[in-house]
């Protein structure tokens, strides 16, 4: 493109420069001829009016020398009754050429070696004709003429130039961002997400670069979106898993029951691979839409029905509280179901059996808040905890259990803390805002919330 350019550029210029040119220096030398011929026609002019008073050979050679120079002008007298022919000064034209003027009466060019010469015709007192010849050289019927061809070739050769250095920028502004659009294509083929294109260049190229980065950037979004999914799913594997594991557990001695809990342990493994796999993609959080949500409270009777079957054969206490009324949550049932069960089986997982545990849901004007906590003994670093794909490699945690609880509060715009509980092991906090807002710490919702926990611990 860049080439077809300039080109194109470089044809369109010469055809002007050409068409303008030439005309025009036909009419320098034209222009140049008529000027000769203008300053010979004055010379001779000069010379009338003394051939009409006199002619007498010695003021005619003085008129003469005053007009012009004695090798460029001559005089042709004609003879008349009682005296004969005058010529002065050298005579180049013809002079048949002469004598033809003197018969029309009437100025006239001839070539002559050298040049060329003009013939004026003079009428004296006596009624002949006299011609005055002026010589005009070729050197001055040519002055000027090579130095404006010049010119004019300069300027030509100017704008050539100056069109192909405009065209040759022009494509390098619309073929660099091509150029660019062309490997960052490439560059996202190769796998390389991160390519982007700067937007830049001509329009087109411009809205072009737009909608490149914006398809990377959505092929970035679907790809995480995809490994936040498999890593979801395959966190949400734990639950059964759990109860798998600790009826393996049960089972006593015997090949059957070494061979049950090697498979569950397999299981497991390859489970923790599939979650470590996607744990590189960045978390997505998405608010939940018009009309969804879900009974809070409904969910935790529901979880906690099920974890307590586990929690009898293992001798753990439990308790459960706040969730004996309708609760609405902006969030949907699957998403607070998967995040309970994440906690709960941290719990089942993380501590000895027989610790016991509790769920306390707590409803405020403009937030909700669900509590898990345990007798455990704690989590001594809640920071890396809550880093997604950061847990601790002694005991087989992914991390994605809290990230899963992290990101079910943040769609709402509220949090999750680690804390400290009651019973004396760890607090997860879940704050799930209501209106969507930013949450405000020291709000009314807040200190309401506050009021019912220490009343509840009571």
């Amino acid at each position: 493109m860049r080439w077809a350019l300039v080109k194109v550029a470089l044809a369109v210029t010469a055809m002007v420069v050409v068409a303008f040119a030439v005309p025009l220096g036909l009419v320098i030398k034209e222009m140049a001829r008529d000027r000769a011929f203008s300053n010979a026609e004055r010379e001779a002019a000069a010379v009338a009016p003394a051939l009409s008073i006199t002619t007498e050979r010695d003021q005619l050679e003085r008129v003469v020398a005053s007009a012009g120079s004695d090798s460029g002008m001559a005089v042709h007298i004609p003879a008349a009754v009682g005296q004969t022919a005058l010529d002065i000064g050298r005579q180049r034209a013809a002079a048949k050429d002469i004598a033809t003027v003197r018969k029309l009466g009437r100025a006239s060019t001839t070539e002559v070696s050298g040049g060329s010469t003009l013939l004026q015709p003079v009428a004296l007192s006596s009624g002949a004709i006299a011609v005055v010849e002026v010589y005009v050289p070729e050197s001055e019927v040519s002055n000027g003429v090579g130095t404006a061809w010049a010119v004019l070739a300069a300027v030509g050769v100017a704008l050539i130039v100056g069109s192909v250095a405009v065209a040759d920028r022009l494509g390098v502004r619309m073929v660099q961002p091509a150029q660019r659009l062309v490997e960052g294509a490439h560059e996202l083929g190769e796998g390389k997400l991160g390519a982007r294109v700067p937007e830049e260049g001509p329009t087109e190229l411009r809205l072009a670069a737009v909608a490149f980065n914006s398809m990377a950037d959505q092929v970035v979004q679907l790809l995480a979106n995809e490994r936040e999914l498999a890593a979801d799913l395959s966190h949400r594997l734990r639950t059964p898993l759990t109860v798998l594991r600790l009826n393996a557990a049960s089972l006593g001695d015997g090949a059957a029951a070494d061979q049950t809990r090697a498979a569950v342990a397999q299981l497991e493994r390859e489970v923790d691979t599939i979650i470590r796999t996607a744990r590189d993609a960045k978390p997505q959080t998405a608010a939940a839409g018009p009309g969804a949500g879900c009974d809070a409270g409904e969910v935790v009777r529901e979880r906690m029905a099920f974890w307590s079957a586990l929690a009898e054969d293992e001798g753990r206490k439990w308790r459960m509280a706040g969730a004996d009324r309708p609760v609405r949550i902006p969030v949907a049932r699957a998403d607070l179901a998967a995040a309970l069960d994440a906690l709960l089986g941290n719990v089942f997982r993380h501590t000895a059996e027989g610790t016991a545990f509790a769920v306390d849901l707590h409803n405020g004007e403009d937030a909700v808040i669900v509590l898990v906590s345990d007798a455990g003994p704690g989590i001594p670093d809640p920071e890396a905890a809550m880093a997604r794909g950061r847990g601790s490699g002694s005991d087989g945690s992914t991390g994605l259990g809290l990230d899963i609880v992290r990101r079910l509060a943040e769609s709402t715009g509220g949090d999750v803390r680690i804390g400290s509980s009651v019973l004396g092991g760890t607090e997860v906090r879940i704050w799930i805002q209501l209106d969507g807002r930013e949450r405000t710490p020291g709000g009314r919702g807040h200190r309401s919330v506050r009021r019912r926990r220490k009343a509840l611990v009571r």
